[in-house]
């Protein structure tokens, strides 16, 4: 394995990627960077009216996971982050605007401004793409009881997944795994986080190459 390396684990709502960022980190001595959650001040405005305080969120998240961006990028250290900057802008921004929840000039000053970040920023070692059912997205977030989240619609989750996939399809940054969480307990079954702590290990083992090397696990 490549040293220092610098991992993304990306996923909707729900899909685990607080628990596998935990997880790979003990494993391999990475040191994690959480989502800002329990101490931002805008997601229960949000989930209460999206088209008033979506603009206000997504900036708070963009300028957050820039500074962290910066600082694993520069701390020398192997790093693994819940949650990238790219998922940001590509998913849950656009997903806003499109939903109507965002006004153009709203998004176009983001878009843009996030377009500038990029300039200054280097991409992942790998991406590890949580894929995820609805079903299972509800039930893990039923599960987790955050009372902000229980009003979160499925046919939002729906759409944020047509996202995911669209840009899961077209992501060429660096190397990408896709995990198939369906079924699968990472955090309860020791196997079951085996086999995937050794399939990021085989990942980040992959020479460098054009079109970036694309894996899939289960």
């Amino acid at each position: 394995m490549p040293s220092p390396v610098f991992v993304a684990v990306a996923g909707n709502i729900g899909a685990g990627k607080s628990s596998l960022t935990r997880l790979l980190a003990k494993r391999f001595g990475w040191v994690p960077y959480f989502e800002s959650v329990d101490d931002n001040p805008y997601l229960p405005d949000f989930y209460a009216d999206m088209k008033r305080w979506s603009f206000h969120l997504q900036m708070y998240f963009l300028a957050n996971r820039f500074k962290n961006h910066k600082k694993m990028i520069e701390s020398g250290k192997s790093v693994i982050q819940d949650r990238s900057i790219y998922e940001d802008a590509e998913i849950f921004a656009r997903n806003l605007y499109e939903m109507g929840n965002m006004e153009m000039r709203d998004y176009e000053n983001y878009t843009s401004l996030f377009g500038v970040m990029m300039e200054y920023l280097k991409p992942p070692d790998l991406m590890i793409y949580l894929r995820s059912t609805v079903d299972t997205l509800l039930d893990q977030i039923s599960r987790r009881g955050r009372t902000y989240e229980q009003s979160i619609r499925r046919d939002y989750l729906e759409l944020l997944n047509r996202h995911y996939e669209e840009w899961i399809g077209r992501y060429s940054l660096g190397a990408l795994l896709i995990v198939r969480t369906d079924g699968l307990d990472f955090v309860g079954r020791k196997k079951d986080f085996e086999d995937l702590a050794a399939a990021v290990e085989k990942s980040l083992a992959l020479p460098s190459t054009t079109p970036a090397p694309r894996n899939t696990f289960r």
